[in-house]
């Protein structure tokens, strides 16, 4: 008798989602398109999400993720007749931003210095190279709406913006938040984690009541950004106790007499970071949907970040 793919993978089995963590019903076409406040859209498909408003002068899209670019221009014209005529990207990313060739010719496209610099260098036909750049802010106004945009330094990548709808009391900043559930591996695929953990006390210093975050099936609230704070705090404080209880003789007893010094960090990091995760997993699971699938790897890269960048070396970084 033949096995089935998952009898031969041994798929593991996680804990159920919680209802809070999900979004609305899928149309047909998979996707979703609703109204944030007034003129304001997003759209997703469930694990993406890009956002438009219309001015009265011009539709201006924020983000295309591939997954949704096929359905964008069909999504925006549902629910108004205005052309799209700028483009802003959050970042550079081209899982959030690869389907921004799918906009009309003419479009103004708009990004941080770092951004364009980024795209610049990638040189994607499916990422136009922007046509107006900024430093630290730009306040693009279109008709009578405004979008505010700003960057406050290095996070989840170099060039990543808040972007700010003043009337619709609403913002988007994508790969730093993720409502109702843990952050993707390895705290959403950071490059600068203190940046990153930053960027979420960034964010509730805007006046928002509504949160677009660039991914899953629902926006945001200022209580999500606070629990994921809370959950990233009580990371960073196991993975600090761990830092200071675990024993490293037993990696270098074990792997040092082979000279194979990769062994020895291997395991000990291993270690550390299911020891940092387990009372993390524990108190979260139910409450953040995932706990328990990506939690290891957030440890891990929480420890390794107080461990490089912090300098916190502990035990193992003064080992003989």
């Amino acid at each position: 008798m033949s096995s089935s793919p998952t009898e031969i993978l041994k798929l593991p089995d996680y804990a159920p989602i919680p209802k809070a963590s999900l979004g609305p019903a899928l149309n047909s076409q998979g996707y979703y398109v609703g109204r944030v406040e007034r003129n304001l859209y997003w759209v997703t498909d469930g694990v993406y999400q890009s956002m438009f408003l219309a001015t009265g002068q011009g539709v201006i899209v924020v983000d295309a993720p591939q997954t949704i670019a096929p359905n964008l221009l069909k999504a925006i014209s549902s629910v108004t007749s205005e052309p799209v005529t700028h483009f802003v990207y959050s970042h550079h990313h081209a899982d959030h931003v690869g389907g921004a060739g799918v906009l009309p010719p003419g479009t103004t496209y708009i990004a941080q210095q770092e951004t364009a610099r980024l795209l610049a260098r990638s040189a994607d036909p499916n990422r136009p190279v922007p046509t107006v750049t900024f430093q630290d802010s730009y306040t693009l106004t279109l008709g009578s709406q405004t979008l505010v945009l700003d960057y406050k330094g290095v996070n989840h990548d170099p060039g990543n913006i808040f972007i700010y709808a003043p009337k619709q009391q609403t913002l988007m900043v994508v790969d730093v938040v993720m409502p109702g559930w843990i952050p993707f591996k390895g705290l959403a695929v950071s490059q600068d984690i203190p940046g990153w953990v930053h960027a979420q006390d960034v964010a509730m210093t805007y006046q928002w009541r509504t949160l677009v975050a660039g991914h899953l099936g629902r926006l945001g609230t200022r209580a999500d950004v606070d629990l994921q704070r809370q959950y990233v705090s009580d990371l960073a404080a196991s993975a600090r106790a761990t830092m200071a209880s675990l024993d490293p003789t037993p990696f270098f007893q074990k792997y040092g007499p082979t000279g194979n010094s990769w062994a020895i960090f291997k395991a000990y990091l291993d270690a550390a970071s299911q020891q940092a995760a387990d009372p993390i997993v524990a108190k979260y699971t139910g409450k953040l949907a995932a706990a328990d699938v990506f939690t290891f790897d957030n440890a891990y890269v929480l420890f390794e970040s107080l461990r490089i960048d912090a300098g916190v070396l502990g035990p193992f970084g003064n080992h003989p």
